[in-house]
């Protein structure tokens, strides 16, 4: 899944439990919580595996359903502690429906479950031939663009389109958090 994919399902999910459990649209700082957990996984192993070659593939430690639990129950806890529940919330909604995005995602491209993906360090990917973080985003990025820009609305792309445009209309919806506390926060600055 691209970022702006693992976001927006993040964000629906997050927005359907804040809802649900809290009874209110989605907060500001747990929609900033949301984002980071939902691109956490990418940010850890990606360079770890495309930039410093540490480990094999770009489905490692920060994907492996082994450490997820760990990490997600510390956050819990410290969350817990300093009463923060909406953030722990977002924090383990953002993170694990990553997890979900990269083993689903392959079977909406036509493919199989990748249930390989978060099974570090019991399962690990194939080695791939990486030339730095840059060069290998440039080159996964130049193959979407190529996607797009051929004209074929394929099932996948219409999915991804219907993806970002649903999570829009539910920002929307939820009154645009993150930017209702900026303009708040201008605003009361500006005029107190």
């Amino acid at each position: 899944m691209w970022p702006w994919e693992h976001l927006g399902f993040a964000y629906v999910l997050y927005s359907i439990v804040s809802r649900v459990a809290f009874g209110e649209s989605p907060r500001g700082d747990g929609v900033l919580v949301v984002a980071f957990a939902s691109l956490l996984p990418d940010l850890v192993d990606k360079p770890l595996s495309w930039t410093l070659e540490v480990t094999e593939t770009g489905y490692s430690v920060a994907h492996s359903a082994f450490v997820a639990p760990l990490l997600v129950g510390i956050v819990v806890a410290v969350a817990g502690n300093e009463n923060r529940p909406r953030l722990a919330a977002a924090f383990v909604v953002g993170y694990l429906s990553h997890l979900v995005g990269d083993v689903v995602y392959p079977a909406i491209r036509g493919g199989e479950l990748a249930v390989h993906a978060v099974l570090w360090p019991v399962v690990v990917g194939e080695p791939g031939n990486y030339g730095g973080l840059l060069q290998t985003f440039n080159q996964y990025f130049s193959r979407f663009l190529h996607e797009v820009a051929s004209g074929e609305l394929s099932a996948v792309l219409v999915f991804e389109l219907a993806l970002v445009s649903f999570t829009a209309l539910v920002w929307a919806l939820d009154g645009f958090p993150v930017l209702r506390e900026l303009y708040r926060s201008v605003a009361d600055h500006l005029w107190n």
